[in-house]
């Protein structure tokens, strides 16, 4: 029950993101037009369950590729967008942008990104504009052949944002469509990991995402040493100081070290008492 209330209430953080970021309507309009919108947008986790890989989409060249085609070697961030989005879907990029530029991890080495439209009159030409814009602003090298922006018919983009828990709609009054904002992260066999809500994306908790997602395969020793001290809360979408395991872990080398100390104690008392016998 609380993550279906936590998942509304992301549903109602983007509706109303996306209204206030809107044309002003008048208030009758408004109460009336945007309060069923609501019941339409949500973004439910599917954690562990693997998107549809045999769906075909189209990459910026305009070339008909298996979504399979990006998976199999790194994980992977799936952003869910579309092109011409005037707001949000801008707020959303330029977020993940921000994050990624703040990474030691790289884009095409370490993993890749996925954006995918979920427009189905967004072009292969608007995708690739898009790709140079981020490609450009994220500013290494190799980037290109790991961020992708892809388009897709509708009946691709339908099975795609069902599988990872998507929903949204269009209004016709705005010729907009009302979603939620958020990112996630697959592991390399398109099994749902991670979710990251809002805007921004906290670098840590993306990048410890990636590295649980890839199997330890990439990061560092002292990453594997954060993942014993955070763990993710699904209810958040972040990755929260798991004190009480660090307590546990801490008491747990105490007493180690404690039977250890009396350990030796014992048995330097034993040898002394050997040797005093010894000298009788």
């Amino acid at each position: 029950m609380t993550s279906i209330l936590y998942s509304r209430l992301i549903g109602l953080l983007a509706l109303l993101l996306w209204l206030g970021t809107c044309t002003p309507a008048p208030a009758h309009h408004t109460a009336q037009h945007d309060i069923p919108l609501l019941r339409q947008v949500d973004f439910v986790q599917r954690l562990h369950e693997f998107i549809p890989l045999d769906l075909m989409l189209w990459d910026e060249t305009g070339k008909s590729v298996p979504l399979q085609d990006y998976f199999g070697r790194k994980p992977i961030i799936l952003s869910l967008v579309y092109y011409d989005c005037p707001n949000l879907c801008t707020m959303v990029l330029n977020g993940l942008l921000r994050t990624l530029r703040a990474l030691s991890l790289t884009v095409g080495d370490d993993f890749a990104v996925l954006v995918v439209s979920i427009n189905p009159h967004d072009t292969p030409a608007l995708a690739a504009a898009k790709k140079a814009q981020y490609v450009r602003g994220y500013g290494r090298a190799g980037a290109a052949s790991g961020w992708h922006f892809l388009t897709g018919s509708s009946e691709a983009i339908q099975r795609l944002t069902e599988s990872v828990g998507f929903h949204y709609t269009y209004d016709a009054a705005r010729e907009q469509f009302a979603h939620a904002s958020g990112i996630m992260v697959l592991t390399p066999q398109g099994q749902l990991a991670r979710y990251f809500y809002g805007v921004e994306y906290a670098p840590r908790d993306v990048r410890l995402g990636l590295i649980e997602a890839a199997a330890y395969k990439i990061g560092s020793p002292i990453d594997r040493l954060l993942l014993l001290c955070y763990h993710y809360d699904p209810q958040s979408g972040t990755y929260s100081l798991a004190i009480l395991r660090t307590l546990r872990l801490a008491g747990a080398a105490t007493v180690v070290t404690l039977g250890a100390f009396l350990g030796a104690m014992v048995h330097r008392e034993r040898r002394r008492r050997v040797g005093m016998d010894e000298r009788l």
